[in-house]
């Protein structure tokens, strides 16, 4: 329930319908998941991919992340330090979301990080195919 008032007791209506909106915003999608995909190998072939797994996060109605689109366009992967960054990053944000999805058959080292952190903490952990079909793990 929004309260109509503001705190000294004056109507607020403003305020009232942008909570309202916001809630209502809240509720119309699901958890955010971490798309946990490979990277490095193929790059330019496994961003497509990454951003194919994150279109169907959003048609499931979740509201996905996927650091390794974002994190390259600012740190250079080629660079040690930079990468070991944008890893490091990447599962900040992980603790963030509520559910690791993991994507193919190909687990690389910076995917297995970020499953063993979300297992750590007891996080849903979901496995799909390339495809985005679920399987077991």
């Amino acid at each position: 329930m929004v309260d109509k008032y503001n705190a000294e007791g004056y109507p607020d209506p403003t305020a009232s319908e942008a909570l309202k909106n916001v809630l209502r915003e809240e509720k119309r999608y699901k958890p955010c998941v971490f798309i946990c995909s490979p990277f490095s190998s193929d790059i330019e072939g496994n961003l497509k991919k990454a951003r194919a797994y994150m279109r169907f996060a959003v048609e499931q109605g979740m509201v996905p992340f996927a650091p390794h689109l974002l994190y390259p366009q600012v740190l250079d992967d080629t660079d040690c330090s930079e990468r070991e960054l944008g890893l490091t990053l990447g599962l900040i944000w992980l603790g963030k979301c509520d559910e690791l999805w993991v994507f193919g058959r190909y687990v690389s080292t910076g995917m297995e990080r970020e499953i063993a952190k979300a297992k750590r903490r007891g996080m849903p952990v979901r496995y799909f195919t390339e495809q985005c079909k679920e399987v077991g793990e």
